[in-house]
């Protein structure tokens, strides 16, 4: 047996050539930064785009600006960084302040006008750069957990002038953290059927082994020919329990770095790639991220670098090697995992992968599918590499592959529903089945004469849902003919079982009034302070639609000093 093991060569991550200003920027935050997800974090279709701080269990903390500039933009909305703010910078980087819970004084009077103006609580506005000027250490938000946030918490981002979103910490903010990261599984792909790890082909499990020192061995292997790695790795810092993204990663075959790759900028346009840096099948049947130590054809993504042979081993009969695996937090904490080697060609032929889809997509060709009434649109590059996928149309269900491949643009669904009722059709919808239970996830459905269509971005299992019946409407926190003088707030709960809210309006005697939306709590509030109510006897009216054009009313008087 010949030995191709040589010393393996220290190096540190090239996390990037360009030098970021480490006292330019200060705290958003008066209280320690605490992660509760870190840049670059692993996100369902994306890569986390900025540092999430915690804020100690609790929405109103002051929200600082990180430097001088000017607010270029501001934008409300029910779902994504819900109340959010972003100041460009004299430097050329743009901060962004998300999930707030509401604006200092001047800005919130700036942006009610304009909610007023417009009748409207989503509202995304962009001032003129002498408009609202801002002076470094200026309180311009408070804390919050609006649009799409888990918990009471600040996002926080740093951008250039192209847009590209950077790692807040280049910047010189300060984590405390000590831990190093942690492993949960390691895996071996083999590239190709001419490939083994074990005897088999495919993905492999590999025997995970920790250390007394913190680092990871595995149990010898046997394979042959092309192959390469995956882990399951996080990290954590010294103030939090929570698993948070690593911030590198690099490979090394007998000494020689094969892989590397850190997570400190990337474009917004790239980061639905992270689908392709995962095992996308495992994640979506195991709910758990293995990350890919290799490159696979279609894979764009800019996180790489130093890549040899994108990553692969080529593993050659009767050799003895190692391969070792590099994960590094930003503090430079990390941990190494150790994989023993001995390459043996499988003494049996490897089984070959049973599918029973029956068509074929060819990845860089557009393609139409049609079955009775339903027509799927994919376009060229949509997938990644050549694919047969299931599809298959039963009573207005369509089933389109399970949702194990990745996508890399939307693809488009059309019913056609000339055989429905002319009462009907304005009421149906395409809808997602979600869950073991098929729950219809409402799809944006756009009707022009019979032909539904809505886009997806992923594959699946849809059909059409016919919803007649209207949002409800209920009271939290006052009755028909109370008087209100010492409320501050009105309060509504509001629901919709199947296509879901689409708008809502509120007038009192008549006259718009503004109503934010959390949908997480499927909660309306209309704040009194406001001042557009100056009457004593007022008459209230709440409008709420769902997607499909349903509508509730509701109606109620009340007084007020």
């Amino acid at each position: 047996m010949k030995f191709l093991f040589i010393p393996l060569l220290l190096s540190t991550f090239a996390f990037s050539q360009v030098e970021y200003p480490t006292d330019y920027f200060r705290s958003p935050l008066d209280i320690p930064i605490i992660p509760s997800g870190t840049f670059g974090e692993l996100r369902t279709n994306h890569f986390h785009a900025g540092l999430d701080i915690k804020t100690q269990q609790r929405e109103g903390h002051n929200v600082y600006t990180v430097a001088e500039g000017y607010i270029s933009r501001i934008k409300v909305s029910h779902y994504g960084y819900g109340k959010v703010i972003y100041i460009t910078h004299p430097n050329g980087y743009t901060s962004v302040y998300g999930h707030l819970s509401s604006y200092a004084p001047i800005i919130e009077a700036y942006v009610k006008a304009e909610q007023y103006k417009q009748e409207s609580y989503e509202v995304e506005m962009f001032p003129a750069v002498d408009e609202l000027k801002v002076k470094k250490d200026e309180i311009i938000a408070y804390s919050g957990n609006t649009g799409s946030s888990g918990g009471p918490h600040l996002h926080f981002e740093i951008r250039d002038q192209q847009e590209r979103t950077i790692n807040p910490l280049l910047f010189g903010l300060e984590v405390q953290d000590k831990k190093t990261p942690f492993v949960n599984g390691v895996y071996a792909y083999t590239k190709d059927d001419a490939s083994s790890v074990n005897g088999k082909t495919g993905r492999v499990e590999l025997r995970l082994i920790p250390t007394k020192t913190k680092d990871y061995v595995t149990e010898s292997i046997s394979a042959h020919g092309t192959i390469g790695f995956g882990i399951v790795s996080y990290d954590s810092q010294d103030l939090a329990v929570n698993q948070n993204g690593i911030n590198g990663l690099e490979t090394f075959y007998n000494g020689h770095k094969k892989f590397e790759m850190d997570f400190n900028r990337f474009a917004f346009s790239e980061t639905r790639h992270i689908n392709r840096f995962i095992d996308y099948d495992y994640f979506k049947t195991k709910r758990s991220r293995i990350q890919k130590l290799f490159v696979e054809q279609g894979n764009v993504l800019s996180l790489y670098q130093n890549l040899d042979n994108d990553g692969y081993v080529v593993v050659e009969d009767s050799t003895a090697s190692v391969y070792k695996v590099r994960i590094k937090d930003f503090h430079g904490n990390e941990s190494w995992v150790t994989i023993p080697i001995n390459g043996k060609k499988a003494t049996t032929t490897p089984k070959e992968t049973v599918t029973t889809a029956q068509t074929y997509i060819f990845y860089d060709q557009p393609t139409n599918l049609n079955d009775k009434n339903v027509t799927v649109y994919i376009p060229s590059n949509s997938f990644y590499e050549d694919t047969s996928i299931d599809f298959k149309v039963s009573n207005d269900t369509l089933y389109l592959h399970k949702d194990i491949i990745p996508l890399q643009k939307n693809i488009t669904i059309t019913y056609d529903v000339s055989n429905y009722k002319d009462a009907d059709k304005d009421k149906l919808y395409i809808a997602e089945l979600i869950g073991s239970r098929n729950y219809p996830s409402y799809l944006n459905t756009k009707r022009s004469g019979n032909i539904l269509t809505a886009s997806s971005n992923a594959l699946g299992t849809y059909a059409l849902v016919l919803d007649t019946q209207g949002p409800k409407i209920t009271p939290t926190n006052f009755q028909d003919g109370k008087w209100l003088s010492n409320f501050r707030y009105l309060k509504f709960k509001i629901t919709d079982n199947l296509s879901g809210i689409s708008n809502y309006r509120a007038t009192i005697n008549g006259k718009f009034i503004l109503m934010e939306y959390e949908y997480k709590t499927n909660t309306l509030t209309f704040d009194f302070n406001d001042n557009v109510v100056t009457d004593t006897k007022n008459e209230l009216k709440l409008i709420v639609t769902d997607n499909v054009g349903n509508s509730s009313t509701f109606e109620a008087t009340f007084f007020r000093k």
